[in-house]
């Protein structure tokens, strides 16, 4: 992380908190974890096309799906995230 870009902003109802990666640190970021201290952490994963198919794959077609179920799946492509959509093309 680069410390020196990181931002924290705090109201009454919310918090937020801006991180950025630190130069030479490449590629997207998968996942982040957070909670009250390091022994309670909940992990969440950033939306990306890797993420979804993951996600899609174990919630359409669980671990004891034939290999021809799981190469009949829809192909998913991660057009765009914003704050207030997701876009998602199914192939």
């Amino acid at each position: 992380l680069a410390s020196h870009e990181t931002s924290v902003s705090v109201s009454a109802y919310n918090a937020a908190v801006g991180l950025a990666k630190a130069p030479g640190s490449t590629g997207p970021w998968e996942k982040f974890c957070f909670g009250l201290d390091a022994s309670g952490l909940q992990e969440r994963l950033f939306v990306s096309e890797e993420n979804v198919d993951g996600f899609l794959g174990t919630v359409l077609c669980p671990s004891f799906c034939s290999q021809s179920a799981l190469e009949s799946q829809p192909l998913i492509e991660v057009l765009d995230v914003t704050e207030d959509r997701i876009q998602i093309r199914l192939k």
